[in-house]
């Protein structure tokens, strides 16, 4: 059984965003780039899947900047997946995206489950795993915190709105794509990091998959960061002090009252 997994490198949380001149993107100099986290309960997902299949492989895929990006293949590698693959691709959008990862996985001659994260941190989007399996032209279920596997197709459990469950079963292939929660991602052992640096990961150019320019329907114009937040104010004096002058502030300032 072939088991692919889509993943995605983005800045880590602790970065500090810059906005580039031209306000169509941000300054990647200097930006410290990770596994996306939502990614990593996909990986730890597929290596149990194929752990309890003998014979199974799983494949990492990511679409981006060859030069960047291997270094997260590199640690899902380390995770315990197999085989990797990077789509060399720069300033993709979410559609153009799905569709260059569906190509490659066709192309591989496809898979029997095919994991994402629900969504990556940077524009939390939401999106790519849902127009993949449409273009593969299979089932698939998003925001998932439970799967099982059968032979014949997989059930899974995922969150909805108001803290409820929903169970879905569906008929494989089929797209799963991780909530927090599926499972507890381990950390690369040293051996598996070794191992990892010493795999050949195979290159596929963006424009060798006949994607049209046309296809990439989203330019991204006008950034600009978040307003500065005001200064937070320190209120004195007893309890009673405190609270008459809270509300005066949240009537008067704020105006929520």
């Amino acid at each position: 059984m072939k088991i692919f997994v889509c993943i995605k490198q983005v800045p880590d949380t602790e970065t500090k965003i810059k906005i580039t001149p031209d306000q169509n993107g941000i300054d990647t100099t200097g930006i410290k780039w990770v596994l996306n986290p939502y990614d990593e309960f996909a990986v730890e997902e597929a290596v149990k899947l194929r752990d309890a299949n003998p014979g199974s492989q799983v494949w990492v895929l990511s679409a981006g900047p060859k030069a960047r990006v291997v270094e997260s293949l590199r640690t899902a590698l380390a995770m315990g997946a197999d085989e990797a693959i990077v789509i060399n691709a720069e300033n993709l959008d979410n559609y153009s995206t799905a569709k260059a990862l569906a190509e490659v996985i066709k192309a591989e001659g496809g898979a029997k489950v095919i994991f994402s994260g629900k969504l990556a941190i940077d524009d939390n989007a939401s999106s790519v795993s849902q127009m993949m399996a449409e273009f593969l032209g299979v089932p698939h279920s998003t925001v998932v915190s439970k799967f099982a596997y059968n032979g014949e197709n997989v059930v899974v459990e995922r969150d909805v709105e108001g803290g409820a469950k929903e169970v879905v079963q569906m008929m494989t292939p089929a797209v799963v794509a991780a909530n927090k929660g599926l499972n507890m991602p381990r950390y690369a052992s040293l051996p598996g990091i070794m191992k990892a640096k010493k795999k050949v990961i195979k290159e596929i150019e963006f424009a060798s998959l006949n994607i049209p320019a046309s296809d990439i329907k989203v330019k991204y114009t006008g950034f600009t960061l978040p307003a500065e937040k005001p200064p937070v104010k320190m209120l004195s004096g007893d309890s009673s002090a405190q609270v008459f002058e809270l509300v005066k502030l949240l009537r008067d300032e704020a105006k929520v009252l």
